[in-house]
């Protein structure tokens, strides 16, 4: 065995040591130190309370599989203490419960306090009820809020010590991070800003961990916190460390990015996040964190302002716990190449040597026999270097790592980890309007409100956050019926306007543009007219400065009959703060007895409309998923339980909408007879389209060149006798392979496509090239089928012989699961 493979069989056999010893964290210049021993160490952010204890083992098996060590998480205040004084720890929200879990999977905690986290978050995490303290200003050199972050802080700090979840106490927690991203706002509050920063850095020491704490977005951090770097090209873009004794620590590499209703999705191809990674560690980093590597489902009403209910469902796990490839698997191979080059890595001797305009060495190590370099290709076109008496041909903007300085283990332009595709399968159709009864929501009258004012008031501050819906009312004469134009101008989300009961039209903003004008033609009564506006809210700011100044609300409402205006501002108006179905949680099996439900009968709808149906739960364990394609725009549960807003209408620019399917997790659901309740705003919903699916992967691909690095990590080769898997090991092990993982329960039950030579396109499109093996598909069958995982050499020798001598031959396999 050679020396590389002896690092890696020693990295594999340190990576199941459990930590339960009390450790001592600290730090230098170069890593985190555990127990005197420096560390690179690569952690994925999974938020406990979108996913639930049901998947938590699953997501953190995944991510350890990954070569995951850390687990990050935020701690979500506005959900542990809704209201002042009184906790909840229950359910999603047992964090206590979520990092002993991590704890069993032998992996380290990054505990992210805040106790702001922004994270797409309402409210940015902060509870509302904050709000109306006297003389807050949230996030600054404020006495009403420091007293209420302190005690929130010492309050989530003592829970952890109480449990002995730090690692000076034997627990799985290493890092802690207080406040986040301060850096962003620090102008808006001057001199108070600078000292809020510095008292809260002494909060943080003085809560006694036993812990390092950073700061991220803050190169200011105080002493002893370590600033840290967000965003997706820290490896270019961050300054360092503000003190030559501490490290380089990478917070949230976004592995895509939030999504906005009315956006398209930015996808981050696996290769550029690896190259980032990579450049990051070349340039002496230690701690990367990807934001996020489970995103999770935003349920109920916790998404931020128009962010989907699906939160980074392009992670390396997505929305419902499933590998997204090759980007979970290529950046495992990043990190067991990482790995074997930990010690030259840590040694403390850095050398750059220029191998081209753009093209640089990164070497580590202080002897020869223990030696690392990082090749770093920064040009668009392909660069052959000579490195150490050798030739590489470098990949565009792309890394080889060299743990020996020598052969390359990984390079990130270079993808041999499979390909697979997600697929949705209808399993119970709801398209019979037997299956549904409907009730629909009555327009308030000025005369029925409780609360009034002689203005308009702020949507905020007038609901609590108890509900997305604010309902404005007022009545006035009119001297002669007419035809009139109503004209409302708005601050904040969607707004829907009645006149005399009578829907008249809706408007909404957008993410970066809230303000709008809703301007509807309508016809006035002679006598009394009667006036309701919906203002609707799609998730609190979590953003930005004062965010306790944040308004939303009509700012003016004129109607026009064509002779005069007709101005409200100054009209006395009355308010309900949302809707009587929410009022009686229509949603939940006793709810819903509370109300009278009608038969549906056609697909004529009124906005405003709550929906009910029965479902049973699909067989099998694949995720559940609810298809709302045929809706517009509303909020979902199963048997009481929210799965988040839904606004299919709002398409992209594209004319796509942002998100059709909502997930379903299993531990909501009974074996039959599921309580599914809709509340759909607009008039164009249809819930006859409405469908239950499951969600798997079905077909696997794999693409790799006989230029490639061979595997770091490969699969184990089982059925074979120990004299087989020497003989494979000696011929194989060295080569680039094609590797097919069906999920866990499928197996290999068609080939596809195979095809070893010179194959046009890639697993997306594909067809036969120019230079094709006969033997292709055969050699393929034989050593996938009815296998839930298979390797095929990348080799000339393995389908027969050479066809094609001098040219660059690749093999391409697309296969089915079942």
């Amino acid at each position: 065995m050679t020396t590389f493979q002896y690092s890696l069989a020693f990295f594999v056999i340190m990576a199941v040591i459990v930590a339960g010893d009390a450790a001592n964290v600290t730090y230098d210049g170069r890593s985190l130190i555990i127990d005197g021993q420096h560390k690179i160490l690569f952690s994925g952010s999974i938020h406990y309370t979108r996913s639930t204890p049901q998947m938590w083992p699953s997501l953190i098996a995944k991510a350890k599989s990954g070569g995951i060590d850390v687990i990050d998480t935020y701690v979500f205040w506005n959900i542990h203490e809704p209201q002042q004084g009184q906790f909840d720890f229950s359910g999603r929200r047992d964090i206590v419960k979520f990092i002993k879990e991590v704890k069993a999977h032998g992996l380290y905690v990054c505990l992210r306090i805040g106790p702001f986290i922004q994270g797409e978050w309402s409210y940015g995490g902060l509870p509302f009820w904050l709000h109306n303290v006297q003389g807050i200003v949230f996030r600054t050199d404020n006495e009403p809020f420091k007293y209420h972050m302190k005690r929130y802080a010492q309050m989530i700090v003592k829970l952890m010590k109480s449990e002995n979840l730090y690692a000076s106490q034997g627990g799985p927690i290493i890092l802690s991070q207080i406040e986040n991203e301060y850096g962003m706002v620090a102008r808006a509050f001057r001199q108070e800003g600078k000292s809020y920063v510095k008292w809260a850095a002494k909060l943080a020491v003085e809560l006694d961990t036993g812990v390092p704490w950073v700061m991220c977005k803050q190169d200011d951090a105080p002493d002893p916190l370590v600033n840290a770097c967000n965003g997706r090209q820290c490896g270019e873009t961050f300054k360092g460390p503000n003190s030559p004794n501490k490290p380089a620590i990478w917070t949230e590499n976004w592995t895509s990015f939030y999504q906005t209703y009315g956006e398209e999705p930015l996808i981050r191809s696996a290769e550029d996040i690896a190259f980032h990674v990579a450049l990051f560690i070349a340039k002496n980093g230690s701690f990367v964190n990807y934001y996020m590597y489970h995103g999770g489902t935003n349920f109920g009403r916790n998404a931020s302002q128009f962010v989907i209910t699906s939160y980074y469902d392009q992670a390396p796990l997505d929305e419902y716990g499933l590998l997204r490839q090759p980007k979970w698997g290529h950046l495992k191979e990043l990190h067991a190449a990482v790995k074997l080059c930990e010690e030259p890595l840590l040694s403390g001797l850095q050398t750059t040597i220029s191998l081209g305009k753009l093209q640089t060495a990164f070497v580590f190590g202080k002897k020869a026999n223990l030696c690392a370099a990082l090749l770093v290709n920064q040009d668009k076109w392909d660069s052959t270097v000579q490195f150490r008496n050798s030739s590489y041909r470098l990949s565009p903007k792309s890394i080889s790592v060299l743990p020996d300085c020598k052969n390359v283990a990984f390079n990130t332009a270079k993808v041999n980890a499979q390909y697979n595709t997600r697929t949705r399968e209808p399993r119970q159709n709801l398209s019979s309007p037997h299956m549904w009864e409907k009730f629909t929501e009555t327009v308030p009258s000025f005369s029925e409100t409780s609360i009034r004012s002689e203005s308009l008031l702020e949507h905020m501050n007038t609901t609590q956050d108890t509900s997305d819906y604010l309902w404005q009312t007022t009545r006035f004469e009119q001297s002669e019926g007419a035809p009139s134009v109503l004209k409302v101008n708005h601050l904040g989300h969607v707004l829907h306007a009645f006149v005399n009961e009578r829907f008249i039209g809706s408007m909404h903003g957008t993410f970066k543009a809230h303000r709008f004008l809703l301007e509807k033609n309508m016809s006035l009564n002679n006598g009394t007219n009667n006036m309701a506006l919906l203002s609707v809210m799609v998730g609190l700011p979590n953003s930005g400065a004062h965010l306790e100044r944040r308004v939303v609300g009509s700012r003016s409402v004129k109607i026009w009959n064509g002779r005069y205006q007709l101005y409200f501002n100054n009209y006395s108006w009355g308010y309900q703060v949302g809707l009587k179905g929410e009022k009686y949680h229509v949603y939940t099996e006793d709810g819903a007895a509370k109300v009278q439900w009608k038969q549906y009968r056609d697909s004529k709808s009124q906005p405003l409309t709550w929906y009910k149906a029965l479902f049973d739960t699909p067989e099998g364990e694949d995720p559940v998923a609810l298809n709302l394609g045929s809706m517009g725009k509303g909020e979902a549960w199963v048997n009481g339980q929210s799965i988040g807003r839904y606004w299919v209408s709002f398409h992209t620019s594209k004319g796509n909408p942002s998100q059709i399917w909502y997930h379903i997790p299993r531990s909501f659901l009974k074996p039959n007879s599921n309580l599914l309740v809709i509340l759909e705003e607009e008039k164009e919903g249809n819930p006859l389209g409405i469908t239950i699916d499951t969600v798997s992967v079905t077909e696997i691909c794999g693409h790799v060149s006989n230029t490639y690095p061979h595997p770091v990590i490969s699969p184990r080769k089982k059925g074979l006798n120990r004299n087989e898997q020497k003989h494979l090991t000696y011929r194989y092990d060295r080569r680039p392979k094609v590797q097919l993982q069906c999920p866990t329960g499928r197996k290999i039950s068609k080939v596809l496509f195979a095809s070893f030579g010179t194959p046009n396109g890639s697993c997306g499109s594909y067809s036969i090239g120019s230079c094709h093996s006969p033997n292709s598909l055969a050699v393929v069958q034989k050593a996938c089928l009815r296998k839930s995982r298979c390797s095929v050499p990348v080799w000339s020798k393995t389908f027969g012989g050479d066809s094609c001598p001098q040219t660059v031959k690749s093999l391409l396999v697309r296969a089915q699961c079942s």
